[in-house]
């Protein structure tokens, strides 16, 4: 999988987005996902996320992280029969709420990221917390993949 990473706070070292990257190809591969797919993740300030939750979800305040998913449920795309990689979407992560979490929950900064990350990706693949069963779905899987890349709480 190909990751981008734009870090607007200057809070995020290589170490970090290396240590994301792999998070990420694990749960790439747990989810079955093409190597080819690639994903934006950006780490940005509370005062961003705010105004980003306000404008696409009219919710006046600043929350963890936001998932914008590119795809329909379309497994590839292709122009003039060449086929593209996939574009799962972009994750947009607030640095602020993660050191905030990280103190809160007791653990790590970097196991926080990566939370927050995971949770960001299985949004963009489909996953939800809008009912109980499905948010019992999304966090038992969030667990699982960390469980297995050995950031446990």
């Amino acid at each position: 999988m190909h990751i981008d990473f734009l870090d607007e706070t200057g809070d995020i070292t290589k170490e970090q987005q290396e240590l994301l990257l792999n998070v990420l190809q694990l749960a790439s591969n747990m989810e079955e996902i093409p190597k080819d797919a690639e994903v934006s993740i950006s780490f940005v300030s509370d005062e961003e996320i705010h105004r980003l939750n306000k404008e696409y979800r009219q919710i006046d305040q600043p929350t963890d992280v936001l998932s914008f998913a590119l795809e329909e449920g379309e497994d590839n795309y292709s122009i003039e029969g060449n086929e593209i990689p996939r574009m799962l979407g972009d994750i947009i992560v607030s640095v602020d709420k993660a050191k905030e979490q990280a103190e809160t929950y007791n653990h790590s900064f970097n196991r926080e990221l990566a939370f927050l990350t995971v949770h960001g990706f299985l949004h963009l693949l489909g996953y939800d917390h809008m009912s109980d069963e499905d948010e019992k779905k999304m966090f038992s899987r969030q667990e699982e993949i960390l469980h297995e890349f050995g950031l446990k709480r």
